[in-house]
């Protein structure tokens, strides 16, 4: 399995040089390359299922693209070629649905609450959402056109906080860096990126994150290159075995 650059470019690339041997075959056999477009959120399950799907079926190379979903959206809907979408929100996959890139599904196959995330030993002292108002913390938060951005949002009016970040970054990863690297005192995570982080930060639950729970739908694009291996693809996401993953990562059933 290889992952992919978000640039839309460098997945034309990849789709187009290896035209041939990416098409399905003729009965329907999953074989080929699969190219995923995937929330950056689900970095660490769909990289560790890919490689499941691939041992399950030789001869199939994964190869991802992940990002913010409303960036992901705005390239398909621009022309990128793909096989599967997978969104951190109905709203991003809703954009892409309504362009014609999307005409089967989408079906929602996890979902996902945020969580705040400090560094090892919480040196800036954080207990719960009300340090987001505050100046003296160095605080990140998604931008609010990104799925935890927005989720955010929801969360600081829940708690009647108006938050006051040092920095918004384009993606849930590129948030989370922030903190790994104890150039921020606090963040907002989603719980899974938490529990992917390990011993490096801890979490902070807060009530409000019930009011601003993510949906993660799931379906194959229109023009799929490889249509067969798209289908057992997004079959596979929502099977017991992929439950488990998704389970183990902290993402909750739909």
């Amino acid at each position: 399995m290889k992952l992919a650059g978000m640039a839309a470019a460098l997945a034309a690339a990849l789709v187009t040089g290896c035209a041939a041997e990416d098409a399905a075959a003729p009965d329907g056999r999953v074989t080929g390359r699969l190219t995923v477009f995937a929330a950056a959120s689900l970095t660490e399950t769909f990289t560790e299922l890919g490689e499941q799907f691939e041992a399950a079926h030789p001869g199939v190379e994964v190869v991802y693209s992940f990002g913010a979903s409303s960036a992901l959206a705005q390239q398909l809907k621009q022309g990128a070629p793909a096989d599967v979408f997978a969104s951190a929100a109905p709203k991003n996959m809703q954009q892409v649905v309504d362009g014609g890139e999307i005409t089967a599904g989408p079906v929602t196959f996890a979902r996902n609450r945020l969580e705040i995330v400090v560094p090892q030993g919480n040196p800036g002292r954080i207990s719960g959402l009300t340090d987001f108002g505050k100046s003296e913390p160095k605080l990140a938060l998604c931008a609010e056109q990104v799925p935890c951005g927005a989720a955010a949002a929801t969360v600081f009016q829940a708690a009647g906080v108006t938050p006051r970040p040092d920095t918004r970054e384009t993606d849930v990863k590129a948030v989370l860096t922030k903190v790994t690297l104890g150039e921020v005192d606090a963040a907002l995570v989603y719980r899974t990126d938490v529990r992917a982080a390990g011993d490096k930060v801890e979490g902070i639950e807060f009530p409000e994150a019930a009011r601003a729970i993510n949906d993660y739908p799931i379906a194959p694009l229109a023009q799929a290159p490889n249509p067969a291996t798209a289908a057992a693809f997004v079959e596979f996401i929502r099977s017991a075995q992929a439950r488990a993953v998704f389970d183990r990562a902290g993402f909750e059933a739909p």
